[in-house]
C-alpha cells in the first residue's frame, strides 16, 4: 500500500464511506515513534527463539495478545511447546508473573480466583489470591473443567477483576490468558459454549514442526537437562506504553469497510455470493469486527508500519473468525470446518 502525501478513500460496494485525508509525514512521524517504542520486540523474539524452535506464528500471536490486550485460545495435540512458549515469554519479561492452572473435572472456581480464609487469632477473614493474579496465565486443557469453573475464568478475563467476599481486586496489567484445548480427546471434557469462546480474541491452531525444525528440537532438547533458562529483555512498562502506539496505527476507511464486509458475509453469505449457505448456523458477532481491526493494527505495529494493509486483515481473519463461526450439521457432515468457511469468505469478499 503506497503512501502518498494525500490519500483519499473511495466508496466501496454497499457500505458508504467518508473520504478522510492522510498525510504521509504524519505516518512517517508515527513510524519513527513506533520504532523507539518497539525496540524491545526484536530482543524478546531472539530470547524466546533460544528455547522455542520454530512456532513463529505462535510467538507472534502471543506478542499480539500482549499488545492488544486480548486473550488467546490454542488448539493442538500435546507436546507442541504451548506451555513452554508462554512460560518462556514470561521469563523474558522483567517482573512478569506467570501462573499455570491445570484444569480438571473436580476443580472449584476458588481454585482459580482464590478465596477468603478465616484467621482464628484475629477472628477475621484473610484474602488468599488464586493463580489468576498473574500477568501471563496458562489455562491448560480448559475444556476439562465444568462450566462453573470455566465461567469463573472467563469472567475474570472479561472484567479484569475478581471479587472475593465483599472486595473486588483488579488483575495485573498487562494480563494475558492463554487457554489450551486438546482436539483429540472428547471424553471427560466440557466444550466451551459459543458465547464463552467468543471472549477469546484469537484461536490459534498449533501444528507440527517441519523436518528441519524438529531436527533442531532434537539437537537442543534430547538431553537430561535441556537449557530452558532465559533472561529478561523487556519490561511490563514498555509493553503497556507500546499499546498506545497500536491504537494510533492508521486504518483507512476502505479497510474498515473491508473488515465489516468480511464479518457481515459470515451472517449474510447470499448478499456477497459466498458459497456457505446452509453451512453456517451462526455468523460472527460484532466483537469479531472489533478484534479483527485491533489485531490488524497490532500486526502492523509488529511489522513497524504506521498503517494497516489488506494483507494484515487476511492473515489474521482465520485466527479471529474460526471460533466465531458455528458450522451447521450439514457442514460437519461434509467435513467443512471454520477454517474452510473463512477461506470461502475471503475468496469472495473483494479487498481494497
Amino acid at each position: 500500500m503506497a503512501m502518498s502525501r494525500t490519500h483519499t478513500i473511495e466508496k466501496t460496494h454497499d457500505v458508504p464511506t467518508v473520504a478522510r485525508p492522510i498525510v504521509a509525514p504524519e505516518i512517517r512521524d508515527l513510524e519513527q515513534r513506533m520504532r523507539d517504542a518497539s525496540q524491545w520486540i526484536a530482543p524478546l523474539r531472539r530470547e524466546i527463539g533460544r528455547v522455542i524452535v520454530g512456532q513463529k506464528a505462535l510467538v507472534d500471536r502471543l506478542l499480539l495478545g500482549l499488545l492488544t490486550n486480548g486473550h488467546i485460545l490454542l488448539e493442538g495435540v500435546p507436546g507442541l511447546a504451548k506451555t513452554l512458549a508462554l512460560k518462556t515469554l514470561a521469563g523474558s519479561i522483567h517482573g512478569a508473573r506467570f501462573g499455570r492452572i491445570q484444569f480438571t473435572p473436580d476443580m472449584l472456581p476458588s481454585d482459580i480466583t482464590g478465596t477468603t480464609i478465616y484467621h482464628g487469632p484475629t477472628a477475621s477473614f484473610r484474602i488468599k489470591h488464586g493463580p489468576i493474579f498473574a500477568n501471563l496465565v496458562l489455562a491448560d486443557e480448559i475444556n476439562r473443567a465444568p462450566a462453573k469453573v470455566q465461567s469463573a475464568l472467563l469472567e475474570a478475563m472479561q472484567e479484569r477483576q475478581v471479587t472475593l467476599g465483599d472486595e473486588s481486586f483488579l488483575l495485573p496489567d498487562p494480563f494475558l490468558v492463554m487457554a489450551t484445548q486438546n482436539p483429540l480427546e472428547q471424553e471427560g471434557t466440557y466444550p466451551l459454549p459459543e458465547a464463552q469462546v467468543d471472549r477469546f480474541m484469537l484461536k490459534v491452531i498449533v501444528g507440527y514442526p517441519n523436518l528441519s525444525e524438529e531436527r533442531a528440537i532434537l539437537d537442543a532438547m534430547a538431553v537430561s537437562k535441556p537449557q530452558l533458562a532465559v533472561s529478561p529483555v523487556a519490561s511490563l512498562d514498555a509493553i503497556v506504553d507500546a499499546r498506545r502506539f497500536v491504537d494510533e496505527v492508521y486504518v483507512a476507511d476502505a479497510i474498515r469497510d473491508y473488515i465489516v464486509r468480511i464479518v457481515a458475509a459470515t451472517r449474510e453469505p447470499e448478499r456477497y455470493d459466498v458459497d456457505i449457505r446452509g453451512l453456517v448456523r451462526a455468523g460472527a458477532s460484532p466483537r469479531a469486527t472489533i478484534n479483527l481491526a485491533l489485531a490488524a493494527r497490532g500486526s502492523a505495529f509488529l511489522e513497524g508500519r504506521g498503517y494497516v494493509v489488506p494483507e494484515d486483515v487476511k492473515a489474521l481473519a482465520p485466527d479471529v473468525l474460526r471460533h466465531r463461526i458455528t458450522p451447521s450439521f450439514e457442514a460437519e457432515a461434509q467435513g467443512i470446518d471454520g477454517d474452510e468457511l473463512v477461506r470461502r469468505v475471503l475468496d469472495k469478499v473483494v479487498s481494497p
